[in-house]
């Protein structure tokens, strides 16, 4: 449980390393609270009511942008979305300008994703509202990472301490590795990944995590496999061979699964490529908690809105 002087009250969610254990589980145990609103028939509390949140995203996103503004529209928070290819950066406006407009707008926070490493860091020194880093570049994806540790509590995983986990995949180009890396370390986990040398960096193991060439053998005795999408937006081609040569070498399929330890829990970011990264069987199995991380998106993202823009940490505050 989080302390009770805990708070997030005005801090900038940039990434999971600048958080601690505290303030992670503050966020979590909000999320709880947050679950029950959502499963109301009216689904709107005044939390956030008279706040003006801003999306800003510089790449495209379905889940997570969606999930963010329907997380502030929960709390009763204004929502305004922002797609950088119908705005003034096609005309050459740099994002120090960008920031500082939605500023003078009076906006109280901006949920910002963009390709370039530092971007949100970058705005949170520029202006005053709140940032909530919503990916940028490799380098992190904090709330994705929040919300896997949520699924995985909500299914019964509460204590990750020299629990196997083990990431599949492009972990060179996934803010999703790099946040779950720096988030499950906290709690004591056994991080080991698995993939292409050429997907990996090049000093992997300085992220405090076992290094396999061999998927089988990161996979045997596992808990939690998390299946990494491949990042083919932000590659240079040659890095494997083909999608068919990497599903059969690195794909997780259901012989490959039976490696893991019975019930172990499958987790993907999305979207998903399926039939390469991740069967089709896999990503309907009964231990897949794909569509529960979808829901548990929305639960946490409203716990770092509300948590950040209203100082608050006494849950009961929320009703």
């Amino acid at each position: 449980m989080a302390k009770a002087n805990v708070s997030l009250g005005g801090r900038d969610i940039l990434d999971l390393e600048s958080l601690s254990v505290d303030e992670i589980n503050l966020v979590e145990n909000t999320a709880m609270e947050m679950k029950r609103i959502m499963k109301r028939d009216i689904k709107k509390v005044p939390a956030l009511r008279g706040k003006l949140i801003i999306t800003l995203f510089y790449e495209p996103s379905t889940r997570t942008r969606t999930s963010f503004e329907t997380a502030a529209k929960y709390l009763g928070a204004d929502v305004i979305n922002i797609t950088t290819g119908n705005s003034s950066v096609v005309k050459g406006e740099c994002l120090r300008d960008t920031i500082l407009t939605l500023e003078n707008m009076g906006c109280d926070g901006i949920i910002m994703r963009s390709p370039c490493e530092g971007a949100a860091c970058y705005a949170a020194q520029v202006a005053g509202p709140v940032i909530i880093n919503a990916g940028d570049g490799a380098h992190a994806h904090p709330s994705q990472g929040l919300l896997d540790l949520f699924t995985l509590r909500e299914h019964g995983i509460k204590d990750l301490k020299g629990k196997k986990m083990v990431i599949l995949g492009d972990v060179l180009f996934s803010r999703v590795a790099r946040s779950n890396i720096a988030c499950w370390k906290k709690f004591g986990a056994d991080i080991h990944v698995a993939g292409p040398r050429t997907l990996m960096p090049w000093d992997v193991e300085a992220l405090g995590v076992t290094y396999h060439a061999r998927v089988e053998d990161a996979l045997e005795g596992a808990d939690v496999i998390d299946v990494l999408r491949i990042q083919l937006e932000r590659q240079n081609s040659g890095l494997f061979p083909s999608m068919r040569e990497y599903a059969r070498e690195f794909g997780l399929n259901e012989a490959r699964y039976k490696l893991a330890n019975p019930g172990a829990v499958v987790l993907h970011p999305g979207p998903m490529n399926r039939g390469t990264e991740i069967s089709f069987q896999m990503g309907y199995h009964e231990n897949a908690l794909i569509r529960n991380e979808v829901q548990n998106g929305v639960a946490v993202r409203m716990a770092l809105e509300f948590l950040t823009l209203t100082g608050g940490n006494r849950i009961e505050a929320v009703d």
